[in-house]
């Protein structure tokens, strides 16, 4: 048996928190058909998804038509379980009549054992967005007819800290005597081995969809031979855009830093379908001033950018920032300014942005 194992599709997520939503969300679209390429390119005998297919239960129907249209162009068996996201209640997507269409997709909409090419599958919807109950808790051990696959949505032992995630137990392939557990809820490709065999795993988003989410954007290419032999778990990239990050938890406290950050951004490939978050504290010294437009023009070639910069504070022993400005009521307002600006108050922050413009237009002023 071999088939892929994929999750957290997430389709219809307003994805406002990025920036270019448009284009994240149509990428998310455009991962899903590399995942059924993909389910051909391995030669799989089903697609798994692991629930939350879909953002919310009122996204928009077009979206249902589409991801049923892309789902039904294969030529294998397709299984989607209802996630947290998605739960099967009176008006969800998986009531839409396209269902109805794609003959080789089955929602699994019942706590009961299918027959899947080459063994069982064990399904285990959800009916709800919060429920404190295991989902797998229905799923007894007893022998089925060849390999055995439980399929279910939810939060394994402590990885996730939220009440009412659906929690499932970390031992449960071994409780429900299963020889894989496809798992969905957790974005990131995470495998649970015990006794050096991973049995249980979760495939992660198909598409990374926010900055900070490592080992994402991935689907997993499942091979098991026979009935409890191991599982032979294959990691494949399905994600189109890049997130990046510059600068989280950093310090600055040299000079040069800030041209080191603008040559980075310069190097990074694929600009257009990469997101970059940059996020600048500690000591501005004058010398790195004029660094920080250019930071921006560098932001600005990517898909989408976030720059914060109010961390950043000049630094107190650098005399550079009074020391060109002529001796006067300029230059003793640049010095209160510079100490006004120590520190993590909004007054520090506003002092900050005071003292660059100030020593902005006094350069333009010398010029």
């Amino acid at each position: 048996m071999q088939f892929i194992h994929t999750a957290d599709w997430q389709i219809g997520m307003g994805a406002v928190h990025a920036g270019a939503a448009h284009k994240v969300r149509a990428a998310r679209l455009r991962a899903a058909e590399r995942v059924c390429e993909t389910a051909t390119q391995e030669d799989a005998d089903f697609l798994l998804i692991a629930g939350d297919t879909f953002e919310d239960n009122s996204v928009d129907r077009q979206l249902v038509i589409a991801v049923a249209g892309t789902l039904g162009s294969l030529t294998i068996p397709v299984f989607v379980l209802p996630g947290n996201h998605d739960p099967l209640q009176p008006g969800s997507v998986w009531e839409h009549p396209v269902w109805n269409t794609a003959a080789n997709v089955t929602i699994l909409k019942e706590r009961q054992p299918i027959r899947i090419p080459g063994g069982t599958l064990l399904p285990c919807p959800t009916f709800a967005r919060r429920s404190p109950e295991d989902p797998t808790a229905w799923v007894s051990n007893e022998d089925a007819d060849g390999i055995r696959v439980v399929v279910a949505h939810g939060n394994v032992g402590e990885l996730i800290a939220e009440e009412g995630g659906f929690p499932i137990a970390i031992d449960t392939a071994a409780r429900t005597n299963a020889d894989y557990v496809a798992l969905g809820h957790w974005h990131s490709t995470v495998l649970f081995p015990s006794s050096g065999v991973a049995r249980m795993a979760y495939s992660g988003t198909h598409e990374t969809t926010r900055f900070g989410e490592a080992n994402s954007g991935n689907v997993l290419v499942v091979h098991i031979a026979d009935q409890g032999a191991p599982p032979e778990i294959r990691i494949r990239n399905t994600g189109e855009l890049r997130w990046e990050r510059i600068g989280i938890g950093e310090t600055i406290t040299t000079v040069g830093r800030l041209p080191e950050v603008t040559r980075s951004l310069a190097q990074m490939p694929d600009q257009d379908k990469t997101l970059v978050e940059v996020v600048l504290s500690g000591l501005l010294f004058e010398r790195d001033r004029d660094e920080l437009p250019r930071i921006e023009s560098a932001c600005a070639r990517f898909l989408s950018s976030r720059l914060d910069k109010s961390g950043l504070r000049p630094a107190p022993n650098d005399d550079d920032w009074v020391r060109h400005i002529p001796v006067g009521a300029v230059r003793a307002t640049a010095a209160r300014l510079q100490q006004m600006a120590l520190g993590n108050s909004q007054t520090a922050e506003v002092a900050t942005q005071a003292l660059l413009e100030l020593y902005t237009f006094v350069h333009q002023v010398q010029l």
